[in-house]
Protein backbone atom coordinates (compact mmCIF):
# COMPACT_ATOMS: atom_id res chain seq x y z
CA UNK A 1 0.00 0.00 0.00
CA UNK A 2 1.38 3.37 -0.68
CA UNK A 3 1.49 6.20 1.88
CA UNK A 4 1.31 10.21 1.12
CA UNK A 5 1.77 11.41 4.62
CA UNK A 6 1.88 15.09 3.65
CA UNK A 7 -1.83 15.12 1.95
CA UNK A 8 -3.07 12.57 4.65
CA UNK A 9 -4.07 9.51 2.41
CA UNK A 10 -3.22 5.91 1.83
CA UNK A 11 -3.98 4.11 -1.60
CA UNK A 12 -5.77 0.88 0.32
CA UNK A 13 -6.36 -2.38 0.01
CA UNK A 14 -10.05 -3.17 -0.61
CA UNK A 15 -11.93 -6.42 -0.20
CA UNK A 16 -14.67 -6.87 -2.42
CA UNK A 17 -17.01 -9.80 -2.72
CA UNK A 18 -15.95 -12.33 -4.84
CA UNK A 19 -17.92 -13.25 -8.20
CA UNK A 20 -21.31 -15.62 -8.14
CA UNK A 21 -22.27 -13.70 -4.77
CA UNK A 22 -25.88 -11.05 -5.07
CA UNK A 23 -24.46 -7.50 -4.89
CA UNK A 24 -28.29 -6.17 -4.57
CA UNK A 25 -28.78 -8.84 -0.71
CA UNK A 26 -24.46 -7.51 -0.07
CA UNK A 27 -24.91 -3.77 0.35
CA UNK A 28 -27.17 -2.36 2.86
CA UNK A 29 -27.86 1.23 3.76
CA UNK A 30 -25.75 3.00 6.29
CA UNK A 31 -26.18 1.39 10.12
CA UNK A 32 -27.28 4.90 11.29
CA UNK A 33 -30.13 5.29 8.44
CA UNK A 34 -33.49 4.60 9.53
CA UNK A 35 -32.91 4.60 13.70
CA UNK A 36 -36.83 5.31 14.27
CA UNK A 37 -38.13 2.71 11.77
CA UNK A 38 -37.69 -1.39 12.48
CA UNK A 39 -39.78 -2.13 9.91
CA UNK A 40 -37.37 -1.15 7.16
CA UNK A 41 -34.75 -3.10 8.50
CA UNK A 42 -36.95 -5.61 9.08
CA UNK A 43 -37.93 -5.59 5.57
CA UNK A 44 -33.50 -5.55 4.30
CA UNK A 45 -33.72 -9.02 6.46
CA UNK A 46 -36.42 -10.21 4.30
CA UNK A 47 -34.39 -9.78 1.67
CA UNK A 48 -31.57 -10.67 2.56
CA UNK A 49 -32.12 -14.12 3.89
CA UNK A 50 -29.98 -16.67 4.21
CA UNK A 51 -27.71 -14.86 1.62
CA UNK A 52 -24.04 -13.14 2.27
CA UNK A 53 -24.48 -9.49 3.27
CA UNK A 54 -23.17 -6.37 5.26
CA UNK A 55 -26.29 -6.59 7.28
CA UNK A 56 -24.38 -9.34 9.37
CA UNK A 57 -21.56 -7.78 9.61
CA UNK A 58 -22.77 -3.57 11.01
CA UNK A 59 -25.20 -3.24 13.68
CA UNK A 60 -28.15 -0.76 12.96
CA UNK A 61 -28.60 1.73 15.53
CA UNK A 62 -32.03 0.95 15.63
CA UNK A 63 -31.59 -1.79 17.85
CA UNK A 64 -29.06 0.11 20.28
CA UNK A 65 -31.25 -0.01 23.15
CA UNK A 66 -31.79 -3.59 22.80
CA UNK A 67 -30.39 -5.83 25.41
CA UNK A 68 -28.55 -8.13 23.72
CA UNK A 69 -26.42 -5.78 22.12
CA UNK A 70 -23.58 -7.37 23.49
CA UNK A 71 -24.24 -10.33 22.14
CA UNK A 72 -24.93 -8.92 18.46
CA UNK A 73 -21.65 -7.40 18.75
CA UNK A 74 -19.55 -10.88 19.47
CA UNK A 75 -21.63 -12.56 16.27
CA UNK A 76 -20.75 -9.45 13.62
CA UNK A 77 -17.02 -10.40 14.55
CA UNK A 78 -17.38 -14.06 14.47
CA UNK A 79 -19.28 -13.78 11.11
CA UNK A 80 -16.17 -11.20 9.68
CA UNK A 81 -14.39 -14.29 10.74
CA UNK A 82 -16.23 -16.49 8.88
CA UNK A 83 -15.94 -14.59 6.06
CA UNK A 84 -12.66 -14.27 5.99
CA UNK A 85 -12.28 -17.99 6.40
CA UNK A 86 -15.33 -19.16 3.57
CA UNK A 87 -13.15 -16.77 0.83
CA UNK A 88 -16.32 -14.35 0.55
CA UNK A 89 -13.81 -11.93 -0.45
CA UNK A 90 -11.50 -10.92 -3.02
CA UNK A 91 -8.51 -8.27 -2.33
CA UNK A 92 -7.53 -5.36 -4.52
CA UNK A 93 -4.92 -2.49 -3.76
CA UNK A 94 -5.62 0.92 -5.65
CA UNK A 95 -8.31 3.46 -5.63
CA UNK A 96 -12.06 2.90 -7.00
CA UNK A 97 -13.38 5.10 -8.75
CA UNK A 98 -17.56 4.74 -8.19
CA UNK A 99 -20.46 6.26 -9.21
CA UNK A 100 -23.75 6.30 -8.01
CA UNK A 101 -27.19 6.97 -8.99
CA UNK A 102 -30.23 8.10 -6.88
CA UNK A 103 -33.47 10.35 -8.13
CA UNK A 104 -31.96 10.87 -11.49
CA UNK A 105 -28.95 12.56 -10.35
CA UNK A 106 -25.15 10.68 -10.80
CA UNK A 107 -22.52 11.68 -8.12
CA UNK A 108 -19.19 10.19 -8.41
CA UNK A 109 -16.81 9.34 -6.17
CA UNK A 110 -13.44 8.27 -5.34
CA UNK A 111 -12.52 5.38 -2.19
CA UNK A 112 -9.37 5.73 -0.64
CA UNK A 113 -7.91 5.69 2.89
CA UNK A 114 -7.64 8.82 5.56
CA UNK A 115 -4.44 8.78 7.91
CA UNK A 116 -6.02 9.47 11.23
CA UNK A 117 -2.79 11.32 12.14
CA UNK A 118 -4.28 14.12 9.95
CA UNK A 119 -7.58 14.03 11.60
CA UNK A 120 -9.26 15.90 14.61
CA UNK A 121 -12.72 15.92 15.32
CA UNK A 122 -12.50 18.00 18.63
CA UNK A 123 -13.78 21.84 18.40
CA UNK A 124 -11.63 24.25 16.54
CA UNK A 125 -9.35 21.73 15.08
CA UNK A 126 -6.60 23.07 12.78
CA UNK A 127 -6.20 19.53 11.18
CA UNK A 128 -5.86 18.81 7.73
CA UNK A 129 -8.98 16.31 8.02
CA UNK A 130 -11.80 18.18 9.81
CA UNK A 131 -15.15 17.15 11.06
CA UNK A 132 -17.94 19.77 10.00
CA UNK A 133 -20.29 19.25 12.85
CA UNK A 134 -20.01 18.43 16.99
CA UNK A 135 -18.87 15.21 17.84
CA UNK A 136 -21.57 13.65 20.26
CA UNK A 137 -18.47 11.82 22.37
CA UNK A 138 -21.38 9.66 23.63
CA UNK A 139 -22.14 8.23 20.40
CA UNK A 140 -18.87 6.31 20.04
CA UNK A 141 -18.67 3.66 22.85
CA UNK A 142 -20.97 1.47 20.78
CA UNK A 143 -19.27 1.55 17.52
CA UNK A 144 -15.72 1.13 19.21
CA UNK A 145 -17.19 -2.06 20.70
CA UNK A 146 -17.82 -2.98 17.03
CA UNK A 147 -14.91 -1.79 15.59
CA UNK A 148 -12.39 -3.27 18.60
CA UNK A 149 -11.77 -6.64 17.42
CA UNK A 150 -12.92 -6.27 14.45
CA UNK A 151 -11.14 -7.96 11.51
CA UNK A 152 -12.93 -6.18 9.01
CA UNK A 153 -13.64 -1.97 8.27
CA UNK A 154 -17.10 -1.41 6.24
CA UNK A 155 -17.28 2.55 6.38
CA UNK A 156 -19.99 4.55 5.50
CA UNK A 157 -18.02 7.84 5.46
CA UNK A 158 -18.12 10.56 2.85
CA UNK A 159 -15.59 13.02 2.65
CA UNK A 160 -15.89 16.00 1.16
CA UNK A 161 -13.22 18.39 -1.21
CA UNK A 162 -13.54 21.73 -2.42
CA UNK A 163 -12.26 21.48 -6.05
CA UNK A 164 -14.21 23.57 -8.41
CA UNK A 165 -11.84 23.01 -11.36
CA UNK A 166 -12.59 19.43 -11.23
CA UNK A 167 -8.95 18.16 -10.76
CA UNK A 168 -9.04 15.17 -8.56
CA UNK A 169 -12.54 12.99 -9.31
CA UNK A 170 -13.92 14.76 -12.65
CA UNK A 171 -10.36 13.18 -15.23
CA UNK A 172 -11.48 9.85 -14.33
CA UNK A 173 -15.38 10.36 -15.48
CA UNK A 174 -13.26 11.58 -18.33
CA UNK A 175 -11.13 8.64 -18.39
CA UNK A 176 -13.59 5.71 -17.28
CA UNK A 177 -12.48 3.11 -20.80
CA UNK A 178 -9.34 3.27 -19.10
CA UNK A 179 -10.27 1.73 -15.49
CA UNK A 180 -11.93 -1.64 -14.93
CA UNK A 181 -14.96 -2.14 -14.23
CA UNK A 182 -15.72 -4.08 -10.94
CA UNK A 183 -19.32 -4.20 -10.05
CA UNK A 184 -22.59 -2.43 -11.28
CA UNK A 185 -25.87 -3.20 -9.52
CA UNK A 186 -29.23 -1.94 -8.25
CA UNK A 187 -29.19 -1.08 -4.08
CA UNK A 188 -32.35 -2.54 -2.66
CA UNK A 189 -35.41 -0.19 -1.50
CA UNK A 190 -34.89 2.33 -4.02
CA UNK A 191 -31.00 3.00 -2.81
CA UNK A 192 -30.48 4.09 -6.45
CA UNK A 193 -27.46 2.40 -8.57
CA UNK A 194 -23.74 1.95 -7.77
CA UNK A 195 -21.11 1.27 -10.00
CA UNK A 196 -17.21 0.89 -9.51
CA UNK A 197 -14.00 0.80 -11.08
CA UNK A 198 -10.96 0.21 -10.43
CA UNK A 199 -7.77 2.36 -10.95
CA UNK A 200 -4.80 0.77 -12.31
CA UNK A 201 -3.22 3.17 -14.46
CA UNK A 202 -0.63 4.76 -13.01
CA UNK A 203 -0.97 8.18 -15.33
CA UNK A 204 -3.94 8.35 -13.54
CA UNK A 205 -3.18 7.26 -10.14
CA UNK A 206 -0.34 9.59 -9.98
CA UNK A 207 -2.78 12.32 -11.26
CA UNK A 208 -5.16 11.95 -8.58
CA UNK A 209 -2.57 12.43 -5.95
CA UNK A 210 -0.79 16.02 -7.57
CA UNK A 211 -4.25 16.92 -7.81
CA UNK A 212 -4.90 16.21 -4.31
CA UNK A 213 -1.30 18.22 -3.54
CA UNK A 214 -2.50 21.00 -5.54
CA UNK A 215 -5.19 21.42 -3.13
CA UNK A 216 -3.74 21.27 -0.36
CA UNK A 217 -0.75 23.45 -1.23
CA UNK A 218 -0.94 26.78 1.32
CA UNK A 219 -1.23 29.15 -1.02
CA UNK A 220 -3.10 28.02 -3.57
CA UNK A 221 -5.87 27.20 -0.23
CA UNK A 222 -5.76 30.74 1.10
CA UNK A 223 -5.82 32.26 -2.08
CA UNK A 224 -9.24 30.24 -2.66
CA UNK A 225 -10.71 31.55 0.40
CA UNK A 226 -9.04 34.77 0.99
CA UNK A 227 -7.68 33.79 4.14
CA UNK A 228 -4.56 34.97 5.98
CA UNK A 229 -1.31 32.97 4.27
CA UNK A 230 -0.89 31.04 7.75
CA UNK A 231 -4.34 29.83 7.95
CA UNK A 232 -3.90 25.75 8.35
CA UNK A 233 -4.87 24.12 5.12
CA UNK A 234 -8.43 22.03 4.79
CA UNK A 235 -8.14 19.79 2.51
CA UNK A 236 -10.89 17.26 3.73
CA UNK A 237 -14.34 18.24 5.37
CA UNK A 238 -16.28 15.22 6.66
CA UNK A 239 -19.36 14.84 4.96
CA UNK A 240 -21.71 12.33 6.39
CA UNK A 241 -20.41 9.49 9.11
CA UNK A 242 -18.30 11.59 11.06
CA UNK A 243 -19.25 9.23 14.40
CA UNK A 244 -17.69 6.64 12.28
CA UNK A 245 -14.61 8.44 11.19
CA UNK A 246 -14.05 9.80 15.20
CA UNK A 247 -14.79 6.29 16.81
CA UNK A 248 -11.85 5.00 14.41
CA UNK A 249 -9.21 8.51 15.54
CA UNK A 250 -10.42 7.28 19.39
CA UNK A 251 -9.26 3.48 19.05
CA UNK A 252 -5.98 4.56 16.75
CA UNK A 253 -4.95 7.20 19.87
CA UNK A 254 -5.78 4.66 21.89
CA UNK A 255 -3.30 1.52 20.89
CA UNK A 256 -1.07 3.53 18.70
CA UNK A 257 1.26 3.29 21.78
CA UNK A 258 1.42 -0.32 21.68
CA UNK A 259 1.04 -1.47 17.96
CA UNK A 260 3.49 1.23 15.86
CA UNK A 261 2.68 3.92 13.64
CA UNK A 262 2.61 1.72 10.55
CA UNK A 263 -0.03 -0.39 11.56
CA UNK A 264 -3.27 -0.96 9.49
CA UNK A 265 -5.73 1.24 12.22
CA UNK A 266 -4.15 3.95 11.06
CA UNK A 267 -5.88 4.61 8.43
CA UNK A 268 -9.79 4.78 7.34
CA UNK A 269 -12.03 3.65 4.36
CA UNK A 270 -13.81 6.60 3.36
CA UNK A 271 -15.18 7.68 -0.24
CA UNK A 272 -14.30 11.43 -1.43
CA UNK A 273 -16.72 13.65 -3.57
CA UNK A 274 -16.42 16.94 -4.96
CA UNK A 275 -18.84 19.82 -3.37
CA UNK A 276 -19.29 20.72 -6.52
CA UNK A 277 -20.52 17.45 -8.31
CA UNK A 278 -23.56 18.41 -9.55
CA UNK A 279 -24.93 15.44 -8.40
CA UNK A 280 -24.66 16.40 -5.09
CA UNK A 281 -27.41 17.27 -3.30
CA UNK A 282 -27.32 19.96 -0.56
CA UNK A 283 -30.13 20.92 2.25
CA UNK A 284 -29.23 23.33 4.67
CA UNK A 285 -29.29 22.65 8.23
CA UNK A 286 -30.93 26.05 10.02
CA UNK A 287 -30.54 26.94 13.47
CA UNK A 288 -33.14 28.13 15.37
CA UNK A 289 -33.29 30.23 18.21
CA UNK A 290 -36.05 29.88 20.90
CA UNK A 291 -36.28 31.63 24.11
CA UNK A 292 -33.81 34.27 23.39
CA UNK A 293 -33.36 36.98 26.60
CA UNK A 294 -31.53 39.47 24.88
CA UNK A 295 -31.43 41.45 21.44
CA UNK A 296 -29.49 39.12 19.44
CA UNK A 297 -28.29 41.57 17.29
CA UNK A 298 -26.06 43.27 20.03
CA UNK A 299 -25.09 40.41 20.98
CA UNK A 300 -23.77 39.38 17.73
CA UNK A 301 -22.30 43.07 16.94
CA UNK A 302 -20.41 42.77 20.19
CA UNK A 303 -19.19 39.22 19.68
CA UNK A 304 -18.02 40.33 15.97
CA UNK A 305 -17.06 43.72 16.69
CA UNK A 306 -15.92 45.55 13.60
CA UNK A 307 -16.69 43.34 11.57
CA UNK A 308 -19.99 42.97 11.81
CA UNK A 309 -22.84 44.02 9.46
CA UNK A 310 -26.49 43.75 9.13
CA UNK A 311 -28.52 44.40 5.89
CA UNK A 312 -31.98 43.99 6.11
CA UNK A 313 -33.80 42.59 3.13
CA UNK A 314 -37.14 43.02 1.04
CA UNK A 315 -38.39 39.96 1.00
CA UNK A 316 -36.86 36.00 1.49
CA UNK A 317 -36.30 36.09 -2.46
CA UNK A 318 -33.99 39.08 -1.56
CA UNK A 319 -32.11 37.59 1.11
CA UNK A 320 -31.55 34.22 -0.42
CA UNK A 321 -30.12 35.97 -4.00
CA UNK A 322 -27.69 37.56 -1.53
CA UNK A 323 -26.31 34.28 0.05
CA UNK A 324 -26.63 32.53 -3.58
CA UNK A 325 -24.66 35.23 -4.93
CA UNK A 326 -21.76 34.99 -2.39
CA UNK A 327 -21.50 31.38 -2.72
CA UNK A 328 -21.25 31.56 -6.73
CA UNK A 329 -18.61 33.95 -6.48
CA UNK A 330 -20.53 36.89 -7.98
CA UNK A 331 -20.81 39.37 -5.27
CA UNK A 332 -19.01 42.50 -4.20
CA UNK A 333 -18.60 41.17 -0.63
CA UNK A 334 -15.06 39.80 -1.38
CA UNK A 335 -13.65 38.06 1.69
CA UNK A 336 -16.82 38.23 3.71
CA UNK A 337 -19.45 35.50 5.32
CA UNK A 338 -22.93 36.09 4.60
CA UNK A 339 -25.46 34.69 6.07
CA UNK A 340 -29.09 34.82 5.76
CA UNK A 341 -31.21 35.90 9.22
CA UNK A 342 -34.69 35.41 9.66
CA UNK A 343 -35.60 37.63 12.85
CA UNK A 344 -39.22 38.13 14.35
CA UNK A 345 -39.94 40.69 11.72
CA UNK A 346 -38.64 40.53 8.08
CA UNK A 347 -35.69 39.26 7.20
CA UNK A 348 -31.82 40.43 6.49
CA UNK A 349 -28.43 39.06 5.83
CA UNK A 350 -25.57 39.27 8.43
CA UNK A 351 -21.75 40.09 6.79
CA UNK A 352 -18.71 39.58 8.95
CA UNK A 353 -15.72 40.27 7.36
CA UNK A 354 -12.20 38.69 8.34
CA UNK A 355 -13.62 35.28 9.34
CA UNK A 356 -11.71 33.17 11.24
CA UNK A 357 -13.74 29.90 9.87
CA UNK A 358 -13.97 28.81 6.23
CA UNK A 359 -17.45 28.03 6.11
CA UNK A 360 -19.97 30.84 7.25
CA UNK A 361 -21.62 27.67 9.47
CA UNK A 362 -18.73 28.10 11.42
CA UNK A 363 -18.35 31.91 11.50
CA UNK A 364 -22.35 31.66 12.86
CA UNK A 365 -21.72 28.72 15.28
CA UNK A 366 -18.83 29.86 17.05
CA UNK A 367 -21.42 32.29 18.18
CA UNK A 368 -23.82 30.54 19.08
Amino acid sequence: MKNYPHIGIQIPEILLPREGIDLTKWAVIACDQFTSEPEYWHKVEEIVGEAPSTLNLVLPEVYLEEPDVPQRVQKIQQTMRDYLEQGIFTSREGFIYVERTVGGKTRKGLLLALDLEHYDYNKGASSLIRATEGTILERLPPRMKIREGAPLELPHILVLIDDPEGTVIEPLTAQKERLTPLYDFDLMLGSGHLSGYAVEDADLERGVVAALENLAHPESFTAKYGIPQDSPVLLFAMGDGNHSLATAKAIWEKIKGTVGMEHPARYALVEIENVHDSGLLFEPIHRLLFGLQKDIFAEMRAWYGENYAYRPAANQEEMAARVASKASGASEAEGKHLIGVVPSQGFGTLEIANPASNLPVGTLQAFL
